[in-house]
């Protein structure tokens, strides 16, 4: 029996492409719902990240270049000193705006906050405005000849200098906080110098800031390493014993560990009075409200936070590659030193930089056992945030830190990568 070969028709081949396409576009339908749903499912943690995280930053960005008190309470005054060349003093007409725009502040109850404002990024400028405004108020009104009135209210004003001081301070945006953070300033003649010794605070702290981050890292590496190994090298039920007490300082307040803390290293404290009754010592150790407090109280809060990421790489090393070492002929400390140590880095390197960061921006902890010396740039800028209410200064070397976290962040993954920090 013959069997015909079957042979498709045009209707049968449209009705199989169209099949297909709507297979597709239910397909790609399914994928959008699917995208639609995890961006809904995230978009909590999105929105989080952008108010309390983003504009934060983006905020204290602006900050830290925004200076517009001069701009905006004495507009006439700054275009006549951007259009002014610094050479010799400024023209009648820069007298006149000065002056006329004082006596308005004056009149207006301004004068005393436009003042404050630019005396927090140029020294004198507050007793400088007042004495002169005082001077004019005191002239007959309308008053003319601003130039001879002001020169005789404050000598200054006959000086290039201080018409330099303010030409700085003309632009709605400009550098002058990033200067001051780095212990930069301008000088009479607008050109850029240092602070002068007895002012230079800020680079100074930032230095020491960074040095006791990385000693605390180091500490927190050399106590943290042999207990990391310790716990993931015990049989399971006594290393999830020792385990809940490198966790119980996170159930304890940090204020709490830190007033422990106090109570330790005091003059009168639990360590200085053992060792006195032992004899080691005549008279107590100065061990707080210094340097040495601070290091000790923020190594023992941020031991933790080194130990769990080595101890969760740790425990995810295979023991076979120790008993193939071994089985070779390596001795211990070989085997531990080219392979255990090595296979442990991702930990021991995520750790690291967890503590560094932290440590650098410290500040509960320095503001209470820090002392006069024990102080970190966290607290120059809750200074400058809370009692000078300079905040483009605070927010300019909060910047500057911030720019330091990055560029380590991304030495970091140069040398180490970020793919080795792993946390398990």
């Amino acid at each position: 029996m013959n069997v015909l070969p079957s042979v498709n028709t045009p209707y049968e081949s449209a009705g199989d492409a169209a099949q297909a396409g709507s297979l597709k576009a239910r397909l790609a339908r399914a994928e959008r719902i699917n995208k639609t749903r995890s961006l809904l499912l995230v978009l909590p943690l999105l929105a989080f990240i952008a108010v309390f995280f983003l504009l934060p930053i983006g905020d204290m960005l602006v900050r830290s270049v925004q200076n517009a008190t001069l701009s905006q309470s004495m507009p006439e005054t700054s275009r006549a000193l951007s259009a002014w060349n610094g050479d010799a003093l400024p023209d009648e007409q820069a007298y006149t705006a000065l002056g006329s725009e004082l006596l308005a502040l004056q009149q207006s109850r301004e004068l005393e906050r436009a003042s404050s404002d630019l005396n927090r990024v140029k020294s004198g400028m507050k007793s400088l405005l007042a004495r002169t405004a005082r001077e004019l108020a005191k002239a007959p009104q309308p008053v003319t000849g601003y130039r001879d009135l002001m020169i005789k209210a404050d000598k200054r004003w006959a000086e290039s200098g201080t018409w330099n001081q303010l030409k700085v301070l003309a632009p709605a945006y400009s550098g002058v906080h990033y200067m001051a953070a780095l212990d930069l300033q301008y000088d009479d003649q607008g050109n850029v110098a240092r602070q002068p010794e007895s002012r230079r605070i800020y680079v100074d702290v930032l230095l020491k800031t960074l040095g006791v981050a990385l000693g605390i890292t180091l500490a927190c590496i050399v106590l943290g390493y042999p207990l990391a190994y310790m716990l993931a090298t015990l049989p399971p039920k006594l290393s999830n014993v020792l385990m809940i007490l490198v966790l119980l300082p996170f159930w304890t307040s940090l204020l709490v560990r830190t007033s422990a803390w106090i109570v330790i290293l005091q003059s009168n404290g639990v360590l200085n009075s053992a060792l006195l009754n032992l004899g080691v010592i005549s008279q107590p150790l100065d061990l707080i409200y210094n340097m040495f407090g601070t290091v000790t109280a923020m190594t023992h809060i941020l031991l933790p936070f080194m130990v769990l990421p080595m101890y969760s790489v740790m425990r995810s090393i295979d023991n076979t590659y120790i008993r193939a070492a071994h089985s070779m002929g390596a001795s211990s400390l070989r085997t531990f030193l080219q392979v255990y140590f090595p296979l442990s880095l991702p930990g021991l390197s995520a750790g690291g930089i967890l503590v560094f960061i932290l440590a650098i921006g410290y500040y509960i902890t320095p503001a209470l056992v820090g002392g006069r010396t024990g102080q970190m740039i966290s607290n120059f800028i809750a200074y400058h945030m809370q009692s000078s209410l300079n905040w483009g200064l605070a927010a300019a070397i909060g910047s500057i830190l911030l720019l330091i976290v990055l560029f380590l962040y991304w030495l970091y993954d140069r040398i180490v990568g970020i793919s080795n920090m792993k946390l398990g």
